[in-house]
């Protein structure tokens, strides 16, 4: 009866937890949240992880295999990459990496949402495409976190 017991205050500690991340400065976060135009030839690309459910958690994000960074709760991140182009999006999840592909065009910014998920033992993480005016609202509350810092 305490086994059980010790794994469900386990599991909800990691859950309710709260991780960090580095952050960038907040002038380069007011800058990504003015959603300007990306460079020509660009899309950018905003990833972010809302509200404090697996606070405890940190997930690694990839775009294309390439580390983007590792988030914790309200935290975001921008990206430029190339427009006119598949754009492989991946986030860390309980046994496997989970992947969304975006087709990108030119000059334009795209949002991605990054969730937790109960799981058997600790937490999954899914990612998913946001609607351009729900997803500018949430990261408007977020800060800018630091890029190219993941756990593997």
């Amino acid at each position: 009866m305490i086994k059980p017991i010790a794994m469900i205050v386990i599991s909800l500690s990691l859950m309710s937890g709260c991780a960090s991340v580095p952050m960038e400065s907040s002038d380069k976060s007011a800058h990504a949240k003015q959603f300007n135009p990306p460079s020509d030839g660009k899309a950018g690309l905003y990833v972010y992880r809302a509200g404090s459910f697996g606070g405890a958690l940190k997930k690694d994000i990839w775009i294309n295999g390439e580390c983007l960074g590792q988030s914790a709760p309200n935290v975001f991140f921008y990206e430029e990459v190339n427009g006119g182009d598949e754009v492989k999006i991946s986030t860390e999840s309980e046994f496997s990496p989970n992947d969304l592909v975006v087709k990108t065009e030119d000059g334009k910014n795209y949002f991605v949402k990054q969730y937790i998920k109960m799981g058997m033992f600790v937490g999954g993480a899914g990612v998913e495409v946001i609607e351009e005016n729900k997803a500018k609202e949430a990261i408007s509350k977020l800060n800018l976190a630091v890029k190219g810092k993941c756990s593997s």
